[in-house]
C-alpha cells in the first residue's frame, strides 16, 4: 500500500496547493463566486462535467450497477440528459442574464424578492448534496487506512473546505481540471477495462449473471421516469449547475462545453454500471452494495494503480462536494444574508463569502457523519429542490403570465408535499416528487390567475437583459446583480 499512500499523498498535496494558488486570482466578488466570468471551452467542458459526476455518480453508480446491472446506469444517464438540455435550450439566456444566483435570477423576472423564498430552498439542496459526496468519502479512506466512518468523512471534508475557502470558484475551477482528468484516466481507461476483463469480459458476466443484468429496466420504468424528474429536472435548475454556467466566457462556450460534456456524463453512466455489473460477477456475496466499488479497486488493481483509481474517485467526490459547497455559500450570502442589508466594500464581499464557506462545510462534515446512505442524502436534495422550485422557474423563463405571487405560493406548496410525503412515505419512496410538483403546479397557475400581471417596467427590464444589455434589477433594495 505504500505506493497507494504515496499517489494519494501527492494528489491531496496538489489540490491544496491548486487551492492556495487560487487565493492570489481570488481578488474580486465576481473572481470568487463565478471565476470572472472568464472560462473557455476545455475548462467549462471540464469543470462541467467534474461538478455532476461525484460520489453518487461513482460510488452509488457502481452500487446500482452490482444490484440492478446494467440498468442501474439511468441515474447517471439522466444526469447527462439533464446536462444536455439544460445546455441545448437554457445556457445562452443564462450567461447574458449575468447573475449570480438562481434567486437573482427570479427577482429579476417577476420582481420584489422572491430569492428570499427560493433561497431557503436552494440552500437546503445545496447543502444536502455538499453532504452527499462528504458522505462518500468515508469509503475511500476506509480502503486506504481503515479509518472509520466519520474520520474519513472528516479528513475528505477538510481539504474540500480549505481549497474552497481559499480561492473560491477560481480554486474550485483549477481543482476541477485536474479531478476530471484524473478520474477520467482512473474509471475510464483503466478501472472499466480491468474489471471487464478480470470478470471474463461480457461473455464471462453473461454465464455469472442473471439475464436480469442485461436488461436497460430490470431497475423499475417507474424508478426511471422518477430518476428523469429528479435528476434530469433537477440539473436543468440547480444552483451548483448554473453557477458553472456563468463562469463561461461567452453563450457560445457554454453551449458547446455544456453539450460536450452532457455526453461525457453519459459515458460515465454506463461505465459505472459495467464496473458494478463486474463487481457482482467476481464478489456476489457482499454484505452491501454500497462496497462494491472498493472492494473491485482492493483486489483487482496493483500497488500505485490502485492509488490512482482512488485518487479519481476522491476527485469525483472532492469536485462535486466542492461545488455544492460554493454553491450553498453564494446562495446564503446572496439570497439570504442580502436580505438583512448587510453592506460590504468588494474585498469585504469576498471576505464574507470566505468565512460562509467555511461555516457551511463544516456543518456538511458534521451532518455526512450520521448519514449513512449517498443515494439516499442525492434523493433528498433533488426531491427538495425539483419539487420546491422546478415549476416557478420554469414558468419565469417561458410564462410571461407568472406572477411573483404566484412563484411564492408553488415554491412553499411544493416544498411542503415534498417534505410531507417523504415522512409519509419514506425517503425511497417515488411519490413525494410528484406530489410535491402537482401540488407547486396547481398553485403556481391558480395564484397566478388570480393575482395582477407582472408589470411591464419588470418585463422588459427582464427582456433586455435577456438581449444581452446590462441592465440593472429594478429593486432598490437588491445587490446589483452584474459583475
Amino acid at each position: 500500500m505504500t505506493g497507494d499512500y504515496a499517489v494519494i499523498a501527492l494528489y491531496i498535496a496538489g489540490m491544496l496547493g491548486v487551492g492556495w494558488y487560487g487565493l492570489r486570482l481570488a481578488k474580486t466578488k465576481s473572481d470568487y463566486l463565478v471565476a470572472g466570468r472568464r472560462l473557455g471551452w476545455f475548462m467549462y467542458s471540464g469543470t462541467m462535467s467534474a461538478v455532476v459526476l461525484g460520489g453518487a455518480s461513482t460510488v452509488g453508480g457502481v452500487k446500482l450497477g452490482y444490484t440492478y446491472g446494467i440498468s442501474g446506469a439511468w441515474l447517471v444517464l439522466t444526469i447527462g440528459v439533464g446536462i444536455l438540455v439544460l445546455h441545448a435550450v437554457f445556457a445562452r439566456r443564462l450567461v447574458k442574464l449575468k447573475v449570480y444566483t438562481v434567486g437573482e435570477m427570479l427577482d429579476l423576472r417577476y420582481g420584489g424578492n422572491t430569492s428570499a423564498v427560493s433561497g431557503v430552498v436552494m440552500w437546503g439542496y445545496t447543502l444536502m448534496l455538499t453532504v452527499t459526496s462528504t458522505l462518500a468519502f468515508a469509503t475511500i479512506f476506509k480502503v486506504l487506512f481503515d479509518l472509520p466512518n466519520w474520520a474519513g468523512i472528516a479528513v475528505g471534508g477538510a481539504i474540500v473546505v480549505l481549497y474552497s475557502v481559499l480561492g473560491g470558484m477560481w480554486s474550485i475551477t483549477l481543482t476541477d481540471i485536474a479531478q476530471f482528468v484524473i478520474k477520467t484516466i482512473g474509471i475510464l481507461a483503466i478501472l472499466l477495462p480491468v474489471a471487464i476483463s478480470s470478470a471474463g469480459g461480457f461473455s464471462g458476466m453473461s454465464e455469472k449473471l442473471d439475464a436480469s443484468f442485461f436488461s436497460f429496466t430490470s431497475i423499475g420504468t417507474d424508478t426511471i421516469v422518477t430518476y428523469f424528474v429528479i435528476y434530469t429536472f433537477g440539473l436543468l435548475i440547480g444552483q451548483d449547475i448554473w453557477q458553472r454556467v456563468f463562469t463561461a466566457r461567452t453563450p457560445a462556450i457554454a453551449t458547446s462545453g455544456g453539450i460536450t460534456s452532457g455526453v461525457y456524463c453519459l459515458v460515465y453512466g454506463v461505465a459505472g454500471a459495467l464496473i458494478g455489473m463486474a463487481a457482482h460477477a467476481l464478489y456476489p456475496d457482499l454484505g452491501s452494495a454500497q462496497d462494491a466499488f472498493a472492494t473491485i479497486v482492493e483486489r483487482l488493481l496493483p500497488t500505485g494503480v490502485r492509488g490512482l483509481v482512488l485518487a479519481a474517485a476522491l476527485s469525483a467526490m472532492m469536485s462535486t462536494a466542492s461545488g455544492a459547497l460554493i454553491a450553498c455559500s453564494t446562495t446564503t450570502t446572496s439570497d439570504l444574508l442580502s436580505k438583512l442589508g448587510l453592506k460590504n466594500s468588494e474585498t469585504g464581499e469576498v471576505r464574507r463569502n470566505r468565512i460562509t464557506t467555511l461555516v457551511l462545510g463544516l456543518v456538511a462534515i458534521g451532518i455526512a457523519m450520521i448519514v449513512d446512505d449517498v443515494v439516499n442524502a442525492l434523493t433528498i436534495a433533488y426531491d427538495i429542490l425539483v419539487g420546491g422550485l422546478l415549476v416557478a422557474i420554469v414558468g419565469a423563463l417561458f410564462w410571461k403570465r407568472g406572477t411573483r405571487q404566484g412563484a411564492y405560493a408553488s415554491m412553499i406548496a411544493g416544498t411542503v408535499f415534498v417534505v410531507t410525503f417523504m415522512i409519509i412515505d419514506g425517503v425511497e419512496a417515488n411519490t413525494p416528487i410528484y406530489w410535491g410538483l402537482g401540488a407547486s403546479l396547481l398553485v403556481y397557475l391558480a395564484v397566478s390567475f388570480a393575482t395582477p400581471r407582472t408589470s411591464d417596467s419588470i418585463l422588459s427590464v427582464w427582456t433586455r437583459r435577456l438581449d444581452g444589455e446590462d441592465t440593472p434589477v429594478p429593486n432598490p433594495e437588491q445587490e446589483p446583480a452584474s459583475a
